[in-house]
């Protein structure tokens, strides 16, 4: 089992380009299915949910290859319509291929995803969204069997008691190609599903709305291929700011999404780091210490602060001056990494959803196992900034959302290796 050591204490510097973005590639790479013709996705990290993505196309008969961060991808030699419970459980977002194989096939046979261990992650709504739209769902045996009535789903009026990420794209996936009209009001308004609603249009889908809490889309008969450049990364993008904060020191972030990452932004702001903006570039220069975030920092629904970002903001403020208050509004087991943080000397109490982070002078290097993928980010911010080398363990789940992050955290001077 690999496990990367970090010799921590060593300020940051340097420039780093920013990957494209994980929670956009995995819908658009569903989305494929949905194409008569080739389909090639630029700008794909090569991260291991991106390659279980691609195993789950090659497993329902489409030829995808997957290179220099692009995938190509045929969906005309789609011949199957079940999905393994095996592949399913190789990463959390699987779910939204049952939209995409209902758009293309009208049956799919799946499974409860797996990933990461934040807790259950109800799929009721999107079960209950495909019903309305016509779809027959039977779960038996762990597995959810859906066919559409008359093999094509039917638009409907749909409105969500949470503005859940995986539901919406699983209704746009089935609507795009679904008899009528689908409505879809409390719809999520991430960055992400305004990026996969891209690609679509680019494949002639007709949606509107995207961004705002009401989405509108006409179904079509059939969707063509194109050529398309998934988004960069803005949780990515916040990991790498919060180790330089962390650690002190400057950089440079490019290719950077930098309107989508406001919501980060102002929160780090807060720390006292000097930050401002150029375009695709975000310029960060941290002091000698950070300051505790005044206002309290509540995870919602975009354009709210990310819950992604709560963990590796947190490992930030462990040494910060003063007190900062989190309060984790989206998963229940979101703060299962704040163990290792408190063994490597930071002073944090959970209460419920509350975690109170009072800052200390320094932290002390120590082993650790990543416990999810933003939980095995926050370990390496706060490696850096501690006293000391620290190991960290289990780092499967760090390689799910990150690319190649030894080499990106070693172009910006860190020290840190994979063994």
């Amino acid at each position: 089992m690999q496990k990367l050591i970090i010799e921590g204490g060593r300020r940051l510097k340097g420039e780093l380009a920013l990957q494209g973005s994980k929670n956009s590639s995995l819908p658009i790479l569903a989305a494929s299915l949905l194409c008569m013709d080739e389909c090639v996705i630029r700008n794909c990290p090569e991260l291991t949910d991106v390659y279980a993505a691609a195993r789950i196309l090659n497993c329902v008969g489409c030829r995808c290859t997957f290179s220099d961060n692009t995938a190509v991808i045929d969906p005309r030699t789609v011949s199957g319509t079940v999905i393994p419970g095996n592949l399913m459980r190789e990463m959390r977002s699987s779910i939204i291929f049952m939209g995409a194989m209902l758009g293309r096939t009208g049956e799919c046979t799946v499974s409860v995803p797996g990933g990461c261990e934040l807790g259950p992650r109800p799929i009721d709504m999107h079960l209950a969204a495909m019903r309305k739209m016509g779809v027959d769902i039977t779960e038996t045996g762990g597995s959810i069997v859906c066919r559409s009535r008359g093999g094509r789903a039917k638009g409907a009026k749909l409105s969500l008691a949470f503005p859940s990420v995986g539901a919406t794209e699983n209704i746009i996936l089935c609507a795009v190609t679904a008899e009528g009209e689908t409505v879809v009001n409390n719809a999520a308004r991430e960055p992400e599903i305004c990026d996969l609603c891209g690609f679509l249009r680019a494949c002639g889908a007709d949606i509107s709305g995207d961004g705002e809490s009401r989405i509108a889309i006409k179904g079509k008969e059939k969707l063509c291929g194109c050529e398309y450049s998934v988004m960069p990364d803005r949780i990515a993008g916040a990991t790498y700011l919060c180790m330089t904060a962390a650690a002190g020191g400057e950089m440079i972030l490019s290719r950077a999404c930098t309107a989508e990452m406001e919501p980060f932004l102002s929160a780090l702001e807060q720390t006292g780091c000097s930050i401002f903006t150029s375009g695709d570039r975000i310029y960060l220069r941290s002091g000698s210490r950070l300051r505790a975030v005044r206002d309290r920092i509540r995870t919602m629904p975009h354009p709210g602060f990310p819950t992604d970002a709560q963990a590796v903001l947190m490992a930030a403020l462990a040494t910060a001056d003063g007190t900062s208050v989190f309060e984790e509004n989206i998963f229940d087991c979101r703060y299962r990494h704040t163990e290792a943080l408190i063994k490597m000397g930071a002073d944090i109490q959970v209460l419920g959803k509350v975690a109170i982070v009072r800052g200390v002078p320094r932290l002390h290097g120590a082993p650790a196992e990543a416990t999810d993928l933003r939980g095995g980010a926050a370990m390496i911010c706060a490696a850096l900034a501690a006293e000391g080398t620290s190991e960290i363990s289990r780092i499967s789940h760090i390689d799910r959302g990150y690319e190649k992050i030894e080499e990106a955290v070693t172009a910006l001077g860190g020290r840190i290796s994979r063994v």
